[in-house]
Order: C-alpha cells, then structure tokens, then sequence
C-alpha cells in the first residue's frame, strides 16, 4: 500500500469511528432512556461514557492529523471551499459534540444517584436527556454532510 492510500484509509477509519461512535451512543443511550429504569440508565451511561472518551476522542483528535497528511500528499489546497466548509463543519460538530461528553457524565450520574437511592430519575436527567437529543441532530448531520464533501469533492468557492 502507497504511503496515500494508507493515508486515506486512516481517515477513512476515523470518520468511520467517528459516525458508527456518535450513531451507537446515541441508540443505546435512547434505548436505555426508554426504559425509565435508572439502573440501566446508569450502566449504558457508563459505558457510553467510556466509549466516548475512548473512540471518540481518539478519532477527533486523530482526523485533523491524517486529513492534513492526506491533503499534504494528494496536492490539495487547504484554501480549497470542500475543505474549508469539512473543517467549518468538524468544528460545528465539535461545539455540538464537547457539551454533550458533560451531558452524558452528568447523566450517568444522576441515573447512578437514583439508582442507589432507589428513587426516580429527577426532573434535572430528563431536561439534560432532552437537550442531549437535540444536541444530537446538527452534528450527526454536520458528519453526514462531511462525508459528502469528502466523497464528492465538489467545487465550491468561498
């Protein structure tokens, strides 16, 4: 394999961790939550917790580093309007995607307080659950649209 075609496919791998990550957390962390059941809620949290700083964080910090390399070896332009509006959008995800890490942990841990109390999930889970879900929407689709751009490299002019 060319050093470009390992490039690209490091890149490749990111995005890919990056979309399946945001696409598996949010399934089980909605599939948890409609349980009610603090208990579960916990542990999915805790998990998804886990999971974000593991494979999350990792591919976030991992693509600027393999898109500048593959630039860098294809020839292309950092000034070029595919490029700047993917960076525009992985920073758009990035405003949307650090909120939610707390979110997350924040839940985990009033589900953990409930659960140990044997109480009900307070009203503070279910505000933060709700804007944990709407957070959701403008980045998965901010990284559908970077997909896109990278895929189709169209010409734009910015």
């Amino acid at each position: 394999m060319d050093v470009y075609h390992f490039a690209k496919w490091l890149h490749v791998i990111g995005a890919t961790v990056l979309l399946g990550t945001g696409a598996g957390i949010a399934f089980f962390m909605l599939m948890a939550h409609r349980t009610r059941d603090a208990k579960v809620i916990a542990e999915v949290a805790s998990m998804v917790v886990v999971a974000d700083y593991l494979f999350t964080a990792s591919a976030v910090a991992v693509q600027p580093i393999t898109g500048l390399w593959l630039a860098s070896i294809a020839g292309w332009k950092l000034t070029e309007g595919w490029i700047l509006l993917s960076v525009a959008l992985y920073l758009f995800t990035g405003g949307f995607w650090i909120p939610v890490v707390f979110m997350q942990r924040r839940m985990r841990d009033l589900a953990r307080d409930a659960a140990i109390k044997g109480t009900l999930l307070p009203d503070d889970y279910f505000r933060l659950y709700d804007r944990w879900f709407a957070f959701g929407f403008p980045a998965f689709f901010a990284v559908l649209a970077i997909f896109w751009l990278m895929i189709a490299r169209p010409s734009i002019t910015l």
